[in-house]
C-alpha cells in the first residue's frame, strides 16, 4: 500500500485546539502563543468548522492598525523607543484584545474528510498554500486536524 492510500484519519493529530468566533483576538494569541501552534480551527456552537485563525491572519489585521512590534530580537524593548510609540503601540493592543476571531479569521475554510486520502490532502494544501487542513467527520464536524509538519512526520515515520 503506497503512502498515498492512508486516509486523513491516520494523520491527523487529536484532540484539537479550537475556538469560537465570539472569542478575542487577544484570547487566540495566547493560545497560540502557549500551544505552541500557529494557527487554530474556528467552530460553531456545534463543533462545525466556521473558520481558520492564523498568525499570519493575525499579523496582517495587526499591520491594518499600524500596531508595531517594538521587542528587539533580544526581547527587549529599545531604550530609544519614542513615548509616543510606547502608547501607540500599547493602544493597538487594546484595540487587538477587544477585537472578535469572527472579523480576523479566514472564512469558508479548506477541510477534508476522515477518509481522504494523505495525497488528496497534500494536494490541497499546496494548491491553498495552506499550513494546516481541519478534519471533519460525516456530519461535518471537527474531527482532527493536519498541518504540514503532522504529514512530514508521518512519512518519516513509515520510512523507519
Amino acid at each position: 500500500m503506497s503512502y498515498a492510500s492512508y486516509s486523513a484519519s491516520s494523520v491527523m493529530t487529536t484532540p484539537v485546539i479550537s475556538i469560537s468566533p465570539e472569542v478575542t483576538l487577544k484570547e487566540a494569541i495566547n493560545i497560540l502563543a502557549e500551544s505552541k501552534i500557529s494557527g487554530l480551527p474556528v467552530v460553531d456552537a456545534d463543533n462545525k468548522v466556521v473558520g481558520v485563525i492564523t498568525e499570519k491572519d493575525i499579523v496582517n489585521y495587526a499591520s491594518t492598525l499600524h500596531v508595531i512590534p517594538l521587542l528587539r530580537s533580544s526581547g527587549w524593548v529599545s531604550p530609544h523607543t519614542d513615548v509616543d510609540d510606547i502608547a501607540s503601540f500599547k493602544k493597538g493592543y487594546e484595540l487587538l484584545s477587544n477585537v472578535k476571531v469572527e472579523k480576523v479569521m479566514s472564512r469558508k475554510p479548506h477541510t477534508v474528510k476522515k477518509s481522504a486520502y494523505i495525497a488528496e490532502v497534500a494536494n490541497l494544501m499546496n494548491k491553498k498554500n495552506v499550513n494546516r487542513i481541519p478534519v471533519v467527520d460525516e456530519e461535518g464536524k471537527l474531527a482532527g486536524i493536519i498541518a504540514r509538519a503532522d504529514l512530514v512526520t508521518y512519512l518519516a515515520q513509515r520510512e523507519s
